[in-house]
């Protein structure tokens, strides 16, 4: 069986199993239909709560399968026929001609590493392999300080080019290398929004490893609740609880995937202005944006950032941004302003 094929089984089991609730326990919200498996390296789910009685569901589902399929193609370190492999692999610093969304995308994320003063850096992916969080798997202890200023020789937005209007990228040096694991996952989220608005359904929610858009309302008529998890790395609690909708929401946070060496533990955010994990005491960062992408990314740049100048960055952009910080007391919160009004509303 295809991996499509075990997808729709999924799908028509869950839909089967949701109409037996709902009809054994006289609930009286509204019927939800939910897509679930993974995908780029992490799990997903779709929701569309009371979709017509004439949507194509299977047809629908086909097209969800496929657009992620599409985006691990495109975006994935973690496979060799990516385009984004095959490009980390060219050693040519003349122009290459790349999909006009490969040029697309890297120019999006540029534009954001520009705009967050280096924190966000689709470059970093030599340092995130050196530290041990990429493909190339775990390291036992710390990179030398040698290694890391090696490294960073080849990292950083001013060596790729982009010229979209003719397709083409080029690099400053050979040995670049692109991650785009700060957008793709976003991103994903946003082509399968587009593929719901194109169908014409109005109320959904899409997630893709924690990134999540929302449309509409949820199946009890209400805004979207979306859960903030705690910074913890024993269980998964939720922090807060944040009602939203027509709009994305993205989280960052150092305390899920690191690694401990010497009585330290060194995150997976990596600074590529220190060519070091994070130090300070800035655990987690939400995002509210309407394009997941632009959430994802900004949740990152903020958390290389920091306590002190990403809530000051998020503030001067105008971004609905939540901050979670560790203290000797506990966690204490900081909210900008933007974020401050949706949360009123």
């Amino acid at each position: 069986m295809t991996s499509a094929a075990r997808y729709m089984s999924l799908y028509r089991f869950l839909l089967l199993l949701s109409a037996l609730v709902l009809a054994a326990c006289g609930d009286s919200r509204l019927p939800q239909l939910e897509l679930t498996g993974s995908s780029l390296g992490t799990t997903f789910k779709v929701v569309l709560v009371d979709p017509p009685d004439t949507l194509a569901t299977e047809a629908l589902e086909s097209d969800i399968l496929t657009s992620l399929s599409d985006v691990d193609v495109l975006a994935s370190t973690w496979r060799d026929d990516s385009e984004l492999s095959a490009f980390n692999a060219d050693p040519s610093v003349d122009w290459i001609v790349v999909s006009a969304t490969f040029c697309d995308v890297l120019q999006q994320a540029i534009a954001v590493s520009r705009e967050t003063g280096g924190a966000f850096d689709i470059t970093v992916g030599p340092l995130v392999n050196l530290w041990g969080f990429g493909p190339e798997g775990q390291i036992q202890e710390p990179p030398s300080d040698d290694a890391i200023d090696t490294t960073m020789q080849n990292v950083g937005v001013d060596k790729i080019e982009t010229e979209c209007s003719n397709r083409l990228v080029r690099k400053a040096a050979p040995s670049l290398y692109v991650d785009l694991s700060g957008w793709a996952k976003g991103y994903a989220v946003d082509e399968i929004a587009g593929l719901l608005n194109a169908s014409g359904l109005e109320n959904y929610l899409v997630e893709i490893g924690g990134e999540v858009r929302v449309s509409g309302h949820n199946s009890e008529n209400r805004k979207w609740a979306i859960a903030i998890e705690a910074p913890s790395t024993s269980e998964r609690v939720p922090h807060a609880v944040l009602r939203v909708t027509d709009t994305s929401v993205a989280t960052s946070g150092d305390y899920r995937n690191y690694f401990a060496y010497g009585g330290e533990h060194y995150s997976h955010t990596i600074d590529t202005r220190t060519g070091r994990p994070v130090t300070h005491d800035l655990a987690a960062v939400t995002v509210v944006n309407t394009s997941a992408a632009y959430a994802d990314a900004m949740a990152t740049a903020l958390l290389v950032l920091g306590p002190d100048e990403g809530p000051s960055l998020a503030t001067k952009l105008g971004i609905a941004g939540y901050f979670l910080v560790r203290s000797q007391t506990g966690i204490h919160e900081i909210t900008t302003p933007v974020f401050d009004q949706l949360s009123a509303k």
